[in-house]
């Protein structure tokens, strides 16, 4: 009874904690417009197309209940018990997601999905290393390898995952190893918080030395580099940095990739199929994918499905293409598969899921136009507003949490879903507006949303991004 009062004070203690740092958040209950008929409304169902289908806006379309929406305007919890009546339910263009091909409601993904579950369900549920590893998984690791031009690829249950595996991978102690087991692992401040949380496993697993440079100072991270007496050392960082919406400069950590010899790891899950002529990730965009040692992304984002990947490299010092193959083009995979505790002890990835992820890559390939009205409609909203804007990822930033509370309000009485980012997922004083356009978005989307923030844009500012005119 004296540990269940324990644990019942200890609980009121830390939620009275989250709302008095203001970090308490509440789910709010959306429903996806429904359109199964709509599928096919556009005659190609399964199929290719060069234009837009009928069915596209679905891939930016929420809906909400009447309740539901006005407890989000008054900043209450929403249980999601009322999920209203479809007739009186809200629109929401949703201006927040990381769809960027629209391809998630895309009937060929669709198609792959279901036919995948009415033929083999959800397919075998144990670890890949046990027993759900298929010729299907194989499928879409070889066409993702392909894509990101690397010798392997590993599916992750997902992005968070893949990210752990790596770091705990490759700092994995071995007994009897003749040269140091300890590494340093240089990140970038604004690292995504599953490297973070993985780079800290890492510290702990080994003692590593972990350096955090800041954001993008490629004159710090060289300093820190050249004053590092470990031998085996590791730079890791996002490509496209998911808040701000900017890039790493991969050429110059190229550069000093050659300079210092490190293994170079990025995490790619807001560049692949978004950036590059064909769709291959930042690192495409700027010449570099030979340089790059290991890749992570996600099946999450612009596929519009659900998972992560991991792709490696050969070892590049080789120069036998032969020996290549023959001795370093699956090591890395090998040790992934084998010491990341993420992906070991996790269930693989449904059928139904590895399907459409397949069936997205395709139609990104074939549907190249996708790609071209995403850049497009990043295009206008920086005409529109005259922000700095080099990325899908556009980030107001309006200052307190308050101003940014009510910014999020204005847009979404508007019929905007676009959400407020707020400490500590930001610093203090840059709580912003996180804004994503997709290819599935209109002109006339674009247009209206920059009319409803026009009286908050003349008051933002946005970070200092750097260009990228091969994108």
């Amino acid at each position: 009874m004296e540990e269940d009062d324990a644990w019942r004070s200890w609980l009121d203690s830390a939620i009275a904690h989250l709302i008095g740092s203001k970090v308490l958040r509440s789910m709010r209950t959306v429903s996806v417009a429904s359109g199964a008929s709509s599928a096919t409304s556009s005659g190609n169902a399964g199929g290719f197309s060069d234009n837009r289908g009928a069915w596209e806006d679905q891939a930016v379309q929420l809906q909400v209940s009447p309740e539901t929406f006005q407890r989000w305007i008054d900043d209450e919890p929403s249980t999601g018990e009322s999920c209203g009546e479809k007739e009186r339910m809200r629109s929401l263009i949703q201006f927040s997601g990381n769809d960027y091909l629209g391809l998630s409601m895309h009937p060929a993904v669709r198609s792959a999905a279901s036919k995948a579950a009415i033929e083999f369900g959800m397919g075998p549920r144990g670890s890949a290393l046990i027993c759900g590893y298929t010729i299907h998984h194989r499928r879409l690791e070889s066409a993702i390898a392909s894509l990101k031009n690397t010798e392997e690829c590993l599916l992750c249950p997902t992005g968070f995952a893949a990210n752990m595996a790596v770091m705990t991978a490759i700092s994995m102690n071995i007994p009897g190893f003749s040269s140091q087991n300890k590494i340093a692992i240089f990140s970038d401040e604004l690292n995504h918080a599953s490297i973070i949380d993985g780079v800290r496993v890492a510290q702990k697993q080994n003692n590593s030395e972990v350096y955090v440079y800041s954001h993008n100072n490629m004159r710090e991270l060289e300093s820190k580099l050249s004053s590092c007496k470990l031998e085996r050392k590791v730079v890791v960082t996002d490509s496209l940095f998911s808040m701000d919406g900017d890039f790493a400069p991969l050429d110059k950590l190229v550069q000093l990739r050659d300079k210092y010899n490190f293994v170079l790891v990025i995490d790619d899950a807001h560049g692949t199929l978004v950036c590059g002529e064909n769709g291959g990730g930042v690192a495409e965009a700027y010449g570099v994918e030979e340089k790059i040692d290991v890749y992570v992304g996600t099946l999450s984002k612009a596929f519009g499905c659900q998972g992560g990947f991991i792709a490696t490299r050969y070892d590049i010092i080789l120069s036998q293409p032969f020996l290549k193959h023959f001795l370093c083009s699956r090591k890395w995979k090998l040790l992934m598969q084998s010491r990341g505790r993420s992906f070991v002890f996790s269930t693989s990835l449904t059928l139904p899921v590895v399907a459409a992820a397949h069936a997205a890559l395709v139609v990104a390939s074939e549907e190249k136009w996708r790609r071209q009205a995403l850049w497009s409609r990043v295009k206008q909203f920086a005409h529109l507003t005259g922000l700095d804007i080099q990325s899908p990822i556009v980030s107001v930033v309006i200052g307190s949490e308050k101003d940014a509370l009510l910014a999020s309000k204005d847009v979404l009485k508007a019929g905007f879903h676009v959400l407020p980012i707020r400490p500590p997922v930001v610093p203090p004083n840059s709580s912003r507006l996180r804004i994503t356009l997709c290819a599935s978005h209109t002109e006339a989307h674009v247009q209206a949303l920059y009319e409803c923030l026009a009286p908050w844009l003349s008051r933002s500012k946005t970070i200092g991004l750097e260009p990228l005119s091969k994108l």
